[in-house]
């Protein structure tokens, strides 16, 4: 059965906050389940959250929730393992462009012990991306 990933050992990165502004707009904020509250990127290219779990894990879902006019509609799920530091891509998945909450099924079950999800594009003219949930399904191994 599939249970969140994301725990107290999870450690979290991300590309960029807005302004610097960790505070307020910081990591932390995709996982603290307040709905008021979000990661805020600053504008570049391309953003990315990274996932480190405490053990392996075995991955069928990503679940995000964007801010409209702030999303991703391009993103590819990249993975490897503790003693790696070579990422190979798991999966591309494509988001609408809303505020709701959507999930994203992986397929084949893929192994992964870091997780990247990264943004290839943004609604947003400048690049910032707004997430206000993010959850990674699957079992710990």
């Amino acid at each position: 059965m599939a249970t969140s990933l994301i725990c107290a050992g999870t450690v979290s990165r991300v590309s960029s906050v807005l302004n610097r502004d960790s505070k307020q707009f910081g990591k932390k904020h995709l996982f603290d389940g307040h709905e008021e509250t979000c990661w805020n990127s600053d504008q570049g290219a391309i953003q990315w959250v990274l996932l480190e779990f405490p053990q392996m894990v075995k991955i069928s879902e990503v679940r995000l929730q964007f801010q409209g006019g702030f999303a991703s509609t391009d993103c590819r799920l990249e993975g490897c393992t503790k003693n790696e530091d070579m990422f190979t891509k798991l999966a591309n998945f494509y988001p609408e462009d809303k505020n709701s909450l959507q999930s994203f099924p992986i397929h084949g079950d893929p192994l992964a012990h870091k997780l990247k999800i990264v943004f290839e594009n943004s609604t947003d003219f400048f690049g910032r991306i707004i997430v206000y949930k993010l959850d990674v399904l699957g079992e710990k191994l």
